[in-house]
């Protein structure tokens, strides 16, 4: 049907009225409350306007309004594609594949690159070919196979594993064999979209690009909100476009929810267990005391305590699966303590030499060994029944962290250097050199950033892929206690940490200055542990003999993994 101003679908059939530079201007006749008005449509003047009333009628098409979008590209005077295009979509979605392989001859042309036309007609063959098949047409494959793609010589093993599917004995096994789902709307539209990827956009938009810039556009505002600590939906079903993103303070773990004090002494340490449903805590006061993390609420209960580590317990390591807990001691503890977590019953009790120092530990990825060590120069690979497998002399070890290749462990050692070993084929090597003493590291779970407490300078973040330093977090007061920090909240963007002014402070990982500092400790705090599962839950352990629970305002408090409640009111 003719427009008025002679266009169709966008096309103008005048040169008078030819969309030019974006610009154009008609007439038209337009019904409102019974009454008809002539209305003039204002001139595109700029490629944004374009895009933008593109992108509009590209949605509403999708939502199967097309004669609304038919009537704003007339209004317009916009074309949503090219006509070629269009009537190339028209086939492929048709099934149309001799009208549709002769269209591809009229967009050679608009290709950004020419080679891309071989391509896109062996996709285009490839779905002929299989629709074929599915309908029991064997020789006609079977010609389209040797007479059509073959000479294309494009691709030539993905050709002879389409000539194998002619064996298929049913359409069942074609589609399993191939992992094809069969001819249909849906299979063709996802064929359009791969050959759309090869069309520029101003003869063909990307398949559902408004939808896809909204998503970004969402995403980004999440990456910019500092306090955003929630699970991400992949669709925007949940997501209000009328407002912007935003996350409150009251969101995130800034409040204590519950304040721990069965240890009768200084906490040197907490950590979580992996599955995220057990606190462990290590104590001056010689006691290691297992908690169980309510789900539902999030608060802990006593379970178990592990006792007689002479000296206190500085160090604790959850094994991979749970199951094992190693404890450590101070710098002259000699001892290592393996404890079964489910019974409580102590494993083994690890004495290589009274001389030794074993106050860091850190399991392989296997959970069957584990490396040791501490600074008087002892650094140790042990099985689960503490006989040493291997061992590196003279390194004098702060901390340790086991990669995930199974075979490289990296350590902090006396001269403020991690430096990685692998204890195949028993070599070392250099990752960072730091100013000052390394008290502490720890790595995010992509091993590719580690978190280290610096005597003297704080904590500071660095990329151990590329060996440098990105980013040194302010505020927080690092003398030369021993301070554990860590990663934490969804994707781990987020920092925690300890000080020495008994106070624990956070940074999302893209800022220097702290987002939150948690107020409630008399004094050091030593360590903080995250909740690997409960993105909303914080630990903190301290000299006040107190272990900290962080959560969300009582009215954010979740109830369910990484799920927040009564947030409806909040673009998240």
């Amino acid at each position: 049907m003719q427009a008025s101003n002679g266009c169709y679908n966008g096309e103008s059939a005048s040169t008078s009225n030819e969309l030019q530079n974006g610009t154009c201007s008609f007439e038209d006749n337009v019904e409102i409350n019974g009454d008809v008005h002539k209305t003039i449509s204002t001139k595109i003047r700029s490629q944004t306007d374009q895009d933008i009333i593109r992108l509009i009628g590209q949605h509403l098409r999708g939502l199967g309004l097309n004669r609304t979008a038919e009537q704003l590209m007339k209004e317009s005077g916009c074309r949503l594609d090219h006509p070629s295009a269009a009537r190339f979509q028209t086939h492929v979605v048709e099934g149309d594949w001799v009208q549709a392989e002769k269209d591809l001859g009229d967009l050679k042309m608009l290709l950004e690159n020419q080679h891309s036309l071989v391509e896109m007609k062996f996709l285009l063959l490839e779905q002929k070919y299989m629709e074929l098949l599915e309908d029991g047409h064997v020789l006609e494959a079977l010609q389209c196979l040797r007479h059509e793609l073959t000479p294309l010589r494009f691709n030539t093993n993905r050709v002879h594993e389409l000539s194998s599917y002619m064996m298929c004995q049913d359409n069942m096994e074609l589609k399993q064999m191939s992992h094809w789902e069969g001819k249909g709307a849906h299979s063709r539209q996802k064929l359009m979209e791969k050959l759309q990827a090869f069309l520029p956009p101003s003869v063909m938009l990307p398949p559902r690009r408004l939808q896809t810039l909204l998503h970004q556009a969402v995403e980004l505002q999440k990456d910019r909100c500092p306090y955003h600590n929630s699970k991400s939906e992949s669709s925007l079903e949940n997501v209000s476009l009328l407002i912007d993103h935003t996350c409150t303070k009251e969101q995130f773990p800034c409040e204590t929810v519950q304040i721990l004090k069965d240890h009768c002494d200084e906490v040197w340490f907490c950590r979580f267990s992996n599955d995220g449903t057990k606190l462990a805590t290590g104590s001056k006061d010689n006691n290691v005391i297992i908690w169980d993390v309510n789900p539902e609420t999030l608060e802990l209960t006593h379970s178990k305590t592990l006792d007689n580590h002479p000296g206190g317990v500085t160090f604790l390591a959850w094994s991979p699966d749970d199951t094992y807990l190693i404890a450590c001691g101070p710098d002259d503890s000699s001892d290592l303590w393996v404890w079964n977590v489910e019974t409580g019953g102590l494993k083994i009790k690890m004495n290589h030499s009274p001389e030794d120092s074993l106050t860091t530990c850190a399991w392989n990825q296997d959970g069957k060994r584990f490396v040791c060590g501490g600074t008087r120069g002892q650094f140790y690979q042990c099985d689960l029944d503490g006989n040493v497998l291997d061992s590196w002399e003279g390194v004098r070890v702060q901390c340790l962290w086991c990669r995930k290749d199974g075979k490289t462990v990296l350590a902090a050692d006396t001269h403020h250097r991690i430096r990685g070993y692998n204890f195949e084929d028993l070599t070392d090597f250099n990752i960072l050199q730091e100013g000052h003493s390394v008290m502490s590291f720890t790595c995010d779970d992509s091993g590719r950033l580690a978190l280290l407490n610096v005597a003297t300078q704080g904590v500071h973040l660095w990329d151990i892929e590329d060996r440098v330093l990105v980013r040194k977090f302010q505020g927080v007061t690092q003398g030369y206690y021993t301070i554990h920090s860590c990663f934490g909240g969804v994707n781990q963007v987020f920092i925690a940490s300890g000080s020495e002014d008994n106070k624990v402070y956070i940074w999302h990982i893209k800022r220097e200055m702290p987002i939150a500092v948690l107020l409630g400790h008399t004094r050091t705090v030593n360590c903080v542990s995250w909740n690997p599962v409960y993105p909303s839950m914080l630990a903190s352990a301290s000299d006040d003999g107190t272990v900290r629970i962080w959560g969300p305002a009582e009215r954010y408090r979740t109830s369910s993994k990484g799920q927040s409640l009564n947030i409806s009111n909040t673009n998240v």
